[in-house]
């Protein structure tokens, strides 16, 4: 049984969605819904005219809790002449820039993934959404705080065993 109160969060949200990707200028994105909340996409301009990427922010919403998870799926396909051809896949959080300019300078593309992070977390945020982090944020968290205490303590055993 489903809650219409519900239903219609989770369709406020992606009318905000809409109306923020209609109203922004520069980067191209394309919006489509998923059983769970949508995907935000974007064709990222390349430097070569041999690679595409696409970067998909993927949302799934959970509308009684009022969270929502964004993972990063960015698909780069090499084509063309010579052996490097291939597909890369990657998903969980990515952070980069690209930006392209014609040789006459008339023209000229950018992509910076944060702001597909910040269109989403703009349009969430004043509606009372929470953000919860991808489960392989959070685990590459763990082992960063971990692998850092290891170092430590290897640092301070190291210390200790030669100034003595």
């Amino acid at each position: 049984m489903s809650d219409p109160q519900r239903a219609d969060e989770t369709d406020e949200v992606y009318a905000r969605v809409q109306s923020a990707v209609a109203a922004r200028t520069g980067t191209e994105y394309r919006l489509r819904r998923t059983e769970r909340g949508f995907d935000l996409v974007a064709d990222v301009p390349q430097t070569s005219r041999y690679t595409t990427q696409v970067h998909t922010y993927r949302v799934v919403l959970s509308p009684r809790e009022k969270t929502f998870v964004m993972t990063d799926i960015v698909v780069t396909e090499q084509h063309g002449p010579g052996p490097a051809r291939g597909r890369t896949v990657t998903t969980g959080r990515s952070r980069y820039r690209t930006w392209s300019r014609s040789l006459d300078g008339s023209e000229s593309h950018r992509f910076a993934a944060v702001d597909g992070h910040r269109l989403i977390r703009g349009v969430t945020a004043p509606l009372g959404w929470e953000e919860i982090k991808p489960t392989g944020q959070q685990a590459a968290r763990v082992f960063g705080i971990i692998g850092g205490a290891v170092a430590l303590g290897t640092l301070i055993a190291l210390a200790v065993v030669f100034w003595t």
